[in-house]
C-alpha cells in the first residue's frame, strides 16, 4: 500500500473544531506533523458556514456544564484571537425579551443562570429599557446581554488553518478526501481516504454530521444516533433593516432544545431571521426537499427518532408548516415586532444542526467527546460549540496529551 505521507496526528473534519484542534496541539506541540483531512473542496463547509454567525454569551447552559465552561472561557479566547488577527466581529449585545407574563418566571431562569456562569454584565431590564435598545419590539422586559456577539466563523476557520501551517510547513490540510476507512495496526493506523493513504500514529475524529458513523466505523459501540435538524432563516429586506439594530432574541420555550427564531445582524449588515427545526432527509442538504436514502433510512429507521417526534408532535407539526409557509414563518417574527410585512422578509439560507439523540428520544444535551490510547471523537458539538472552539480545542489537546502520551 503505497502511503502519501506519514504524520504524528490525523484530524478528520475541516469544521472549526477540527481546526481549533489542529491549532492547539500544534502551539503546545510545535514539533509534531499534523495532517487535516477535510471531504469538501474548502473548510468549513457545513455547520460552521452555516450556523447563526453569533458569539453567544453563556446564558442558557446548566452551570457546571461543559457547554457552560467551555462557552464563556471559548467565548473569551475567541474575541481576544478576532482581536488579534484582525477577523471581523462586533461585540454588540443583544436583548433576550418576554411578550407576555408566562415568560416572565423564565427570563428570571435565565438571568440567575448567566449570573451563575459568569456572564458578564448581564441586567435586567424593562419593557422600556428593551425598546431604547431595540425600538421596534414588543416586550414587557427582557435581559441585556452586553457580551453577546456577532462574528465570521468562516474567516476564523480559515485563519486558524493558516497559522497551523505558519507554525509547522510540514503539518498539512488536504480538502476534496474522503475518509473511506482506517486500518489500526499496532502502534500506527492507516486513513484510507477518496485519493491517497496516510500513516499516521493517532487520530482525532472532529466529523460533525458524520461522528457517529466515523465513531462506529472506527470500532465503538454507540447506542446514541446523529439526527440532523434543518433551521432556515429569512432576510429582512433593505427598507426594513432599521428596525433591527442588533440582536433580539425570545424567551425559550424550556420544553424544547432550541432558542427559538430570533433576529440577528450579521457582519456583513444583512439582518437574518430564524432559524426554525426541522427533522431533515439529508444530513448535509439545506435545501427544503433534499433526501439523501442513507440519511433518511437512518433517521427513521432509529426508534429515538420515533420517541423524539411522538414526545413534542404539536411542535414537530408546527416547525414543518412553517417551513413551508412565509405567513406562518412571519407571524413568528411579527411576536417580537408586530410592524414587519410580508414583503419585509426574503428567503434565505439554511443550515443543518447535528444532534445527538438517545434511543429515548431525548436529545444529548451537552458536548461528549469519547477517547482512548489509539483516537479521540468528539461524538456531540452542538451550539454553542463554534463560539466554543478554542476552550474545546484546549480540552481535546489535553485529552490528547493524555490518551496519546504527547509529554
Amino acid at each position: 500500500m503505497k502511503l502519501e505521507n506519514s504524520f504524528d496526528i490525523g484530524i478528520v473534519g475541516g469544521g472549526i473544531i477540527g481546526l481549533a484542534t489542529a491549532y492547539k496541539i500544534q502551539l503546545k506541540y510545535p514539533d509534531l506533523k499534523l495532517v487535516l483531512i477535510e471531504k469538501e473542496s474548502e473548510l468549513a463547509a457545513h455547520q460552521t458556514g452555516h450556523n447563526s454567525g453569533v458569539i453567544h454569551s453563556g446564558l442558557y447552559y446548566k452551570p457546571g456544564s461543559a457547554k457552560a465552561r467551555n462557552c464563556v472561557s471559548g467565548r473569551r479566547q475567541l474575541v481576544e484571537f478576532a482581536k488579534s488577527y484582525n477577523v471581523n466581529h462586533d461585540v454588540c449585545g443583544k436583548v433576550v425579551v418576554a411578550v407576555d407574563e408566562e415568560e416572565l418566571p423564565h427570563l428570571d431562569h435565565i438571568y440567575e443562570n448567566g449570573k451563575a456562569n459568569g456572564t458578564e454584565g448581564i441586567a435586567k431590564i424593562s419593557g422600556n429599557q428593551v425598546r431604547d435598545i431595540e425600538p421596534y419590539v414588543n416586550s414587557i422586559g427582557g435581559i441585556w446581554v452586553p457580551c453577546t456577539g456577532i462574528i465570521d466563523f468562516i474567516g476564523v476557520t480559515n485563519k486558524l488553518a493558516e497559522l497551523l501551517t505558519t507554525m509547522q510547513p510540514k503539518s498539512k490540510i488536504i480538502l476534496g478526501e474522503e475518509v473511506l476507512t482506517v486500518h489500526h495496526n499496532s502502534e500506527t493506523s492507516i486513513i484510507v481516504t477518496s485519493k491517497n493513504n496516510y500513516l499516521v500514529n493517532k487520530i482525532i475524529y472532529c466529523g460533525g454530521l458524520q461522528s457517529d458513523r466515523l465513531a462506529i466505523k472506527d470500532g465503538f459501540h454507540l447506542r446514541e444516533r446523529i439526527v440532523g435538524f434543518r433551521g432556515d432563516y429569512y432576510n429582512l429586506s433593505e427598507s426594513a433593516k432599521n428596525k433591527v439594530k442588533n440582536l433580539i432574541y425570545p424567551v425559550p420555550n424550556p420544553a424544547f432544545p432550541f432558542l427559538g427564531v430570533h433576529f440577528t445582524r450579521m457582519v456583513d449588515g444583512d439582518v437574518e431571521c430564524g432559524p426554525n427545526a426541522v427533522l431533515t432527509f439529508k444530513r448535509e442538504g439545506y435545501g427544503k426537499t433534499d433526501f439523501n436514502m442513507k440519511d433518511a433510512y437512518d433517521a427513521l429507521s432509529y426508534s429515538g427518532t420515533w420517541k423524539l417526534l411522538y414526545n413534542h408532535t404539536g411542535f414537530a407539526i408546527n416547525e414543518y408548516r412553517r417551513a413551508f409557509s412565509k405567513k406562518r414563518f412571519l407571524k413568528t417574527l411579527q411576536r417580537l415586532i408586530p410592524s414587519l410585512r410580508l414583503e419585509d422578509i426574503e428567503p434565505g439560507r439554511s443550515g443543518v444542526r447535528a444532534m445527538l439523540l438517545r434511543t429515548d428520544g431525548a436529545m444529548e444535551d451537552d458536548f461528549k467527546i469519547i477517547g482512548n490510547q489509539r483516537c479521540i471523537h468528539v461524538l456531540n458539538a452542538p451550539s454553542p460549540a463554534a463560539t466554543a472552539c478554542l476552550a474545546i480545542g484546549d480540552r481535546i489537546r489535553d485529552m490528547a496529551s493524555t490518551y496519546f502520551n504527547l509529554g
